[in-house]
């Protein structure tokens, strides 16, 4: 029989090759190419600092270990390294070949070092001079501590030669004839990449790179030397730290310790380009680097340094046509939820409709003076959030205020630090999360005063709390006051934020408690109540699919005949399509416009379906080490609307790409033009014909005064 499990680390390879053929579509305006090139790079960089890194620690810790695929951790970095090269030329070939010459043909033209004029030489040089020079330090390598090279930095690297007869007081600055003098300048973050250039042609516009700009005017930072040859660089260093759990009072010290090894941790990956095959040997030697961790580039290091053309783009043409994030037409723009909610659940979906009613819905809490209290988890909130200045502004008014902040969320440490410093000195309370569990539930409850009774409304959440994410990752929530999902909720934050032990729970699931086994309790229920006549049904929506439990679950419920339908935007473990193992089961992925974040999982139950939403996917990571929830649909209408944006998925023949038994992913039978469907494109559509058909606020009248 052919292996049960994909590997996990190649599954991932393949969900940036599918992010890579959206850049490689001609059909696709052309900086929206550019961007989903940028996002090859920058999946590259979190892949190679986490999981990369801890297949070579493994590979030292445990070498004949065999991972459930059936390959050793040797065997996974060979083969991660020739896919991720493979994926790393597509990208090049289509960004070189393609992608710059477009932007040529349309006036846009990047000129590279050798290509600079006189003229553009002469003003580049005033720029560094000016602009740029300031900001670099050459660090020399030839000193017994070899200088440390920050994480995901491009830096440029310089062979130096004396200039005969040179002197540094009396002594003539002469170099090793076997040892090369190689200098190392950091590229300087936080100003612009693109510089645009003086040209004589009125119908281009060139532009320069700040990476090139420092090397073509490297000679002004070494007086005295010549520069023989260069290379620009970026490393990408070890980031899969735990922090010490045992830290207790001094938790927050034990986190800020884990973003300092990052920045020094041991090097995984290089990315170059190929001028200098000298450097790039003495570099490999310095951060013991085989030739497999390098990775050559014809010229741009980072494509996402070009994402500031965006800014070109005035009249979007070479962008997705703008599309607007609606607001829901049943929730009321100027007044509170709180008796809307009394009758109704109200879903809602982003970024297809605005993520203004949560911000609207904390906000109004802050300032009802019937609030009692506001409980939440915070996982990634995002800059200048208006949610950190409503709980503040609660907290100042008197309000009790808990909020959970994850300090765990990996690569928002820093900033969720400063969160929960900033949310403690306006008065809430902040709990930091639990030992050893990461808390990445989304929730969010409002306990209000009402006539003679305390009433409790609640928010629910596939993703996180952050208007800004909320307008490019596709994520559902739900609000409502139904009093069995506010017990619920009510125990959830008890357990996480003091002693409580779980209590059972009548409508949310909560990971790594009652989750999984309640997943798997369903599934094998679908195999109970199937038939021959009638066969189950189960349709789920995730990011990613990896515990072995589940999918074994899975394999046993399509052996007996239920229907499987999967959606996976990421890694997908199982393998789909054998006879006798998971022939009743069919994978696809989207990857459109919008990030697909939301977790929907549909079990047909023999007739009386059930549908559930939550913050967690089918991963060992989310159902065995993390704080989850799962929560259900329980509001007819609600249940109408999740599941037909369910289903709206697997009719997509547009841009949905189908898993195959040997873990390739072919193209889905496409549809004529008249026939296409689009997945994001029908949502939208949807939302949009909503808002047209909505009540319009009737012109304001003026109230004449009467005696």
């Amino acid at each position: 029989m052919e292996n049960r499990f994909f590997n996990r680390e190649l599954s991932w390879l393949e969900f940036n090759a599918r992010v890579l053929h959206q850049g490689l579509r001609k059909d696709l305006p052309l900086l929206e190419r550019l961007q989903f090139l940028s996002i090859v790079s920058s999946n590259f960089d979190e892949f190679f600092q986490v999981r990369v890194a801890s297949v070579k620690r493994l590979l030292i810790e445990n070498p004949n270990y065999i991972d459930v695929s059936g390959l050793s951790p040797k065997m996974v970095l060979t083969s991660v390294s020739a896919r991720a090269h493979q994926i790393i030329r597509s990208q090049q070939e289509c960004l070189m070949s393609d992608i710059l010459p477009e932007l040529a043909s349309k006036g846009f033209v990047y000129v590279t070092p050798m290509q600079y004029s006189q003229q553009q030489t002469e003003y580049l040089q005033g720029v560094f001079k000016q602009e740029i020079y300031p900001l670099l330090t050459p660090l020399r390598t030839d000193l017994e501590a070899f200088p440390h090279i920050k994480n995901l930095s491009t830096y440029a690297a310089f062979i130096l030669k004396p200039i005969a007869g040179i002197k540094v007081g009396s002594q003539e600055l002469k170099g090793s004839d076997d040892q090369p003098r190689i200098a190392l300048v950091e590229i300087p973050g936080g100003v612009q990449n693109i510089y645009w250039l003086p040209s004589s042609n009125k119908k281009t516009k060139q532009f320069a790179l700040l990476q090139d700009i420092v090397t073509a005017c490297g000679t002004l930072l070494f007086p005295g030397f010549t520069v023989e040859e260069t290379l620009l660089f970026k490393l990408a260093r070890d980031a899969d730290f735990a922090v010490d759990e045992d830290a207790g009072s001094n938790f927050i010290h034990a986190m800020e310790d884990v973003l300092i090894q990052r920045k020094s941790s041991f090097p995984v990956q290089i990315t170059c380009d190929e001028t200098s095959t000298t450097i790039v040997k003495f570099l490999m030697k310095k951060l013991e680097l085989g030739e497999e961790d390098v990775y050559r580039v014809p010229q741009i290091i980072n494509p996402g340094d070009l994402m500031e053309l965006r800014d070109i783009d005035e009249d979007g043409k070479m962008s997705f046509d703008r599309w607007e994030h609606f607001y829901p037409a049943d929730l009321p723009e100027d007044e509170p939820y709180w008796d809307f909610l009394k009758q109704h659940d109200k879903i809602l979906h982003v970024p297809y409709e605005s993520y203004d009613p949560v911000v609207k819905f904390i906000s109004d809490a802050a300032d009802d003076d019937d609030v009692l209290a506001i409980k939440m988890t915070l996982y990634r909130t995002g800059r200048d959030s208006p949610i950190i200045d409503a709980l503040e502004r609660a907290a100042q008014r008197g309000k009790q205020v808990i909020v959970l902040v994850e300090l765990k969320a990996r690569f928002d440490e820093e900033r969720n630090i400063a969160w929960a410093n900033e949310l403690e000195r306006a008065g809430v309370t902040v709990i930091y999360g639990l030992k050893n569990l990461k808390v990445h539930a989304k929730a969010l409850m409002v306990i209000r005063r009402e006539s003679d009774t305390i009433r409790r409304y609640v928010h629910l959440a596939t993703g996180n709390y952050n208007p800004k994410t909320a307008k490019l990752y596709s994520d559902i929530s739900l609000f409502t006051s139904n009093p069995q999902i506010a017990n619920d909720v009510t125990m959830f934050f008890n357990l996480v934020t003091g002693y409580s032990t779980l209590q059972n729970m009548t409508s949310l699931a909560m990971a790594p408690v009652t989750l999984k086994s309640r997943l798997i309790s369903m599934i094998n229920r679908e195999i109970e109540r199937s038939t021959p006549d009638n066969p189950g049904l189960i349709i789920a929506k995730m990011n990613s699919l990896t515990h072995e439990e589940v999918i074994a679950a899975l394999y046993k419920a399509s052996q007996a005949g239920v229907k499987i339908l999967l959606n996976v935007r990421g890694i997908c473990m199982l393998v789909p399509g054998v006879e006798g193992l998971s022939e009743n089961i069919r994978v696809i992925s989207i990857v459109d416009r919008y990030l697909e974040h939301a977790r929907i999982f549909y079990f047909q139950n023999g007739g009386n379906p059930e549908l559930y939403c939550a913050s967690a996917d089918w991963m060992n990571r989310n159902l065995d080490r993390r704080i989850e929830l799962m929560f259900p649909i329980l509001d007819k209408a609600a249940f109408d609307d999740v599941k037909s944006i369910l289903d709206t998925y697997f009719k997509d023949n547009t841009n949905a790409l189908e898993l195959q038994s040997n873990g390739s992913w072919a193209v889905c039978e496409r549809g004529k033009k008249e026939t296409a469907i689009q997945a994001q494109a029908e949502l939208y559509k949807k939302y949009k014909k909503i808002d047209e058909t909505k009540p319009k606020s009737s012109e304001k009248q003026f109230e004449v005064r009467r005696k």
